[in-house]
């Protein structure tokens, strides 16, 4: 009688050959399987989270990174503007604080789990991604689980691989306080064409802010001036405003400093206004009117600028709202140390919330026309486009401008990836849609 564990000859052979087969299955997948690389290329690049990220849902975003972050619905996105396609690694500098915790990277609709810990900023590879096209991509980051009573400090995020190249577009750092400057925007321009114009003394153009655009923070300037700028802003959910200011000629940031024979005068104003000084962006007067304007209207803004008396030049705003159908005026303000006309027009979009540089708004800036001191009105058609230093930086590309449907217009922040190049000349249709203002009649 046989043992009952001992094998016939064929059971032994069929075994062997079931385990030499198992092993070259495992070896053949192990090799066709892509490494997962642990470490950058060379050409890694640091993305600073304090100039590029915004939060939802609690944490904050500060000069050092994210802070504050210990709650698990908050989600941390970076943003980065790619020029090309190709392989991204990525990683985290980020100081654990002593937890044990799970952190979730998210882009392209692709999400991987690390597990970091420990005292100190260390360096956590997440791994690699595929960039399929040029353009914008966002960066979510998010806690999953932590031991300790917050998910750490974010400081930067790092990233390497065939898809960066010198022209990727992010705030690169903090030099003369771009990641406030850089989290605010780029600031688009239009600049009119008035050659061969001679004193203009009046300037009108029209704003339609287009339903959704009118997001805080917002600045549609409708008439700027080589010395001021007039137009509408969102200032918070509940109060928008109608703003006039004029820049004193002497040069600061403090209105305080400014001497007495150079401060901008107050001439009149209308009812409900208030003026006063300003100061940061330049220093000088300033007045706005409290208006609930509404996105999807279109607004009208008028503007005189003509040399009095005394080396004076008198600058005086008014706006006209559908809702009332009647001009309003927003202020009269006399400059000392100046005498002229109306030179330098222009239209802008700023943003001036940085906790809003993330979602994009647009305006419709049509029907500009100027009237010189003769009584002469011109239709302005022609404009160049231009940015701010946030533009020409590259640290950030999602800004446009333009033609729309015979208007001219402009676009700015929310990371779109279709950006207009800077400095080109539009030349919109002649509408012929000459104002009628009765003069005698303002306010």
């Amino acid at each position: 009688m046989k043992p009952a564990n001992t094998l016939t000859m064929f059971q032994l052979l069929f075994l062997c050959l079931n385990i030499c087969l198992s092993c070259n299955i495992n070896q053949i997948s192990s090799e066709s399987l892509e490494p997962i690389p642990q470490s950058h290329d060379a050409n890694r690049q640091v993305i600073p989270i304090g100039g590029n990220a915004w939060v939802s849902n609690g944490g904050k975003i500060s000069k050092t990174g994210l802070e504050d972050w210990t709650n698990p619905a908050t989600v941390c996105t970076v943003y980065a503007r790619f020029t090309q396609a190709g392989k991204l690694n990525l990683s985290l500098l980020l100081n654990a604080q002593n937890s044990q915790s799970k952190i979730k990277v998210s882009l392209l609709g692709k999400s991987k789990t690390i597990s970091v810990s420990g005292a100190g900023e260390k360096e956590f590879f997440v791994g690699e991604w595929s960039i399929a096209k040029a353009g914008y991509v966002a960066i979510e980051i998010q806690g999953v689980s932590k031991t300790g009573a917050s998910f750490g400090t974010l400081s930067n995020v790092a990233i390497s691989g065939t898809a960066l190249t010198p022209e990727l577009s992010f705030v690169q750092n903090n030099q003369d306080n771009y990641f406030y400057w850089g989290r605010r925007g780029p600031s688009v321009h239009l600049s009119y064409n008035t050659d061969g114009m001679d004193k203009i003394e009046w300037f009108y153009s029209e704003i339609t802010v287009p339903t959704g655009n009118d997001v805080i923070g917002s600045y549609f300037m409708a008439n700027g001036f080589a010395e001021g700028y007039f137009g509408f802003q969102v200032n918070s959910p509940e109060e928008r405003r109608v703003l006039f200011s004029v820049w004193s000629p002497f040069q600061t940031d403090n209105p305080n400093s400014i001497p007495a024979d150079q401060k901008i005068i107050m001439a009149r104003k209308g009812e409900g206004v208030y003026t006063g000084e300003f100061g940061n962006e330049g220093a000088g007067g300033q007045s706005y009117l409290k208006y609930n304007w509404k996105a999807g209207n279109t607004y009208q803004f008028l503007l005189q600028g003509k040399p009095i008396e005394q080396n004076y030049t008198q600058y005086t705003a008014y706006f006209f709202a559908p809702e009332e159908n009647q001009w309003r005026l927003i202020a009269s303000f006399k400059r000392p140390k100046t005498s002229t006309y109306l030179k330098r027009l222009h239209s802008f979009l700023e943003n001036f919330i940085p906790e809003t540089g993330n979602t994009t708004r647009m305006a419709l800036y049509s029907n500009q026309w100027v009237l010189d001191a003769s009584g002469q009105w011109t239709e302005l058609n022609r404009m160049k486009f231009t940015g701010d230093q946030t533009a020409r930086k590259n640290f950030r590309k999602d800004y446009a401008g333009g033609l729309s449907e015979g208007q001219f217009f402009l676009k700015n922040c929310g990371f779109f990836s279709d950006f207009v190049e800077l400095d080109q000349q539009f030349t919109r249709p002649f509408a012929g849609k000459k104002p009628v203002i009765d003069f005698a009649k303002l306010p």
